[in-house]
């Protein structure tokens, strides 16, 4: 199985292991979400799987996308561009540069926040499931 197959259907799983049914538009759903490579908003994802499964409706969509944050397998993120966007969480993280000036995104995948986020959680006895970073500055463009 790819790549994206496997994460398709580590979501998938999730879904139902946590009791939930997968009907056939969830399945679109997350299938549609994890070949965009997330970044998509609640409505470009809707558009997209009206694409291939015209009868799913938007509020579906929305709805999936709440069960999806509930389950720790996506991540809604501002941008300041209005709108969320949602980030899937293969690893169970997530990582950006976001410039202030032209709102450029730049994803990261080397990340030292896991070790300080496992020195919070044993400082407080909490329970880490996943972690999003995003840092905000200028890119070299925005710096000139």
């Amino acid at each position: 199985m790819d790549k994206t197959g496997s994460y398709s259907q580590r979501i998938i799983n999730a879904i139902t292991e946590n009791g939930n049914r997968l009907t056939p538009a969830r399945q679109v759903i997350v299938e549609t979400l994890v070949a965009s490579n997330g970044h998509i908003t609640a409505d470009g994802l809707a558009d997209q799987v009206r694409q291939t499964a015209p009868q799913v409706g938007r509020m579906t969509v929305y709805r999936t996308l709440d069960l999806l944050c509930e389950l720790g397998q996506i991540r809604p993120i501002f941008q300041g561009t209005g709108a969320a966007h949602y980030v899937l969480l293969p690893e169970g993280s997530h990582h950006h540069l976001i410039c202030i000036r032209c709102h450029r995104v730049i994803e990261f995948t080397h990340c030292t926040a896991s070790d300080m986020a496992q020195a919070l959680a044993a400082e407080h006895n909490f329970l880490v499931q996943s972690h999003l970073l995003e840092v905000h500055g200028l890119c070299t463009a925005c710096q000139d």
